[in-house]
């Protein structure tokens, strides 16, 4: 299908405290278990778009190389007034051009989801989130997990652990 990617991952990139939980979750937990685990293959800014590259159109081509698209919600991003250009394309693409499939991982209780932007509400109407409640596991890095196993069923298929 011409695609290098099974997901291409947006996160809130500013720096707080609860951003330090998700950059570790997106640098270290999701590579480990998808990728190392599942043999996914992840495509996350920061990691997988090289200095230099014009940020815009390398984000445009690399979710055009990519099967999913994996947004985290969290608070930062459900009260973030502006949308990050990543999360404007991928919703256009899974919307209008309705080519890619979106997971949306709740990484913790959001609550309501008014202020979210309406196409972003659209998507969780139609087919809810997946919410991270790892911390009440007994392994929440284990890929047999309840919450990954859950990912991996929205994820393209590809060889799943025993």
């Amino acid at each position: 299908d011409g695609k290098i990617y099974d997901a291409y991952v947006i996160y809130p990139k500013n720096h707080t405290s609860e951003a330090n939980f998700v950059e570790y979750f997106v640098y270290q937990i999701m590579p480990d278990i998808l990728e190392n685990k599942c043999g996914y293959k992840l495509c996350i800014y920061g990691r997988d778009i090289y200095p230099g590259e014009d940020a815009a159109s390398a984000i445009e081509k690399r979710m055009q190389k990519s099967r999913r698209l994996i947004i985290l919600l969290t608070h930062q991003l459900v009260n973030s007034k502006e949308d990050t250009y990543d999360q404007h394309i991928a919703l256009y693409n899974a919307l209008i051009q309705n080519d890619t499939k979106v997971i949306l991982l709740e990484m913790e209780t959001v609550g309501t989801y008014e202020k979210l932007q309406e196409s972003l509400r659209f998507i969780i109407k139609r087919q809810g989130t997946i919410k991270w409640k790892e911390e009440h596991t007994v392994h929440p890095q284990s890929p047999n997990s309840k919450f990954w196993k859950q990912v991996r069923y929205h994820m393209p298929l590809t060889c799943w652990p025993s």
